[in-house]
């Protein structure tokens, strides 16, 4: 259906038919006491509801070079430098001992990657101090996503998928799920999307539920090309999305509480990325 994503096309239709049935009863039989009348407005209004919510609107996307665009709609939460102080233990590490325990991100091992965007699976970040910064730093840019705004997200630079892990709470199957307006909120049940360039630098895009959305639905897989700004998934009702990227030889284009569209604006320009 045009205009609307394709999880949110299934539940509208259904509901619209469901609604425009319950109106043709009230028709062509009756509905004396007006119950009937009652639910098929009710369904109508769901229907617009999951609609609206689903939306996919087609958006310009930049071909400037070397820039990167929002990964989501939303408004800038902060927008900082980071350097990674850990990453998730293997088992011979855990039996060990040793393990640092975060109550919101589960175990860590407190031992950083020398290239942390080319580490094939998640770590611990801190925040860099002024003066202190290293040719192995991070720029993060949290993104929240409030129930009003478009929940598709998009490829913010052209290139492979060469990683996609799905994270939750320590020992959980789902969650947990705190307000993705937190800063505690990154570690919310989440997948962590890794895109590397043709030239072989890495943007590291993080689809986190919030606490009232409990399903992020990838529409892309490990492996895959992606041009910039195309659709890589969704996350139902109120979320965040974090972006990073390599803090050398980059700057940031926005600011804390900027107000983004996904593959429309421009988040960062990156002098050593090619266009597509």
């Amino acid at each position: 259906m045009a205009g609307i994503a394709p999880p949110g096309v299934g539940p509208t239709l259904l509901l619209g038919v469901m609604s425009l049935s319950t109106f043709m009863i009230v028709v062509f039989v009756s509905d004396p006491s007006g119950i009937v009348s009652l639910v098929g407005v009710l369904l109508a209004c769901s229907s617009a509801f999951i609609g609206f919510f689903h939306r996919d609107p087609d958006r310009p996307i930049s071909r400037e070079n070397g820039i990167l665009v929002s990964p989501a709609d939303g408004r800038v939460m902060f927008v900082v430098r980071e350097r990674s102080i850990g990453r998730r233990p293997t088992q011979q590490e855990i039996e060990s001992g040793g393990i640092v325990v975060d109550r919101y991100m589960g175990d860590w091992f407190p031992e950083s990657c020398p290239e942390p965007l080319r580490y094939s699976t998640e770590q611990r970040w801190e925040k860099v101090s002024e003066g202190e910064e290293s040719a192995s730093d991070s720029i993060r840019i949290a993104i929240y996503m409030s129930p009003l705004d478009v929940h598709v997200q998009r490829s913010p630079l052209a290139g492979n998928i060469v990683h996609m892990e799905h994270r939750t709470g320590k020992g959980r199957k789902r969650g947990p799920h705190l307000r993705a307006s937190r800063k505690e909120s990154e570690g919310n049940e989440r997948i962590r999307t890794v895109v590397e360039g043709d030239n072989g630098n890495r943007v590291e895009i993080t689809q986190i539920s919030g606490a009232a959305a409990r399903t992020i639905i990838p529409f892309v897989g490990p492996g895959e090309s992606l041009r910039r700004g195309q659709r890589i998934g969704m996350i139902r009702f109120g979320s965040r999305v974090d972006i990073r990227f390599p803090a050398d030889d980059s700057e940031v284009l926005v600011a804390r509480d900027s107000i983004l569209f996904a593959g429309q604006d421009k988040i960062a320009s990156i002098l050593a990325y090619e266009s597509e």
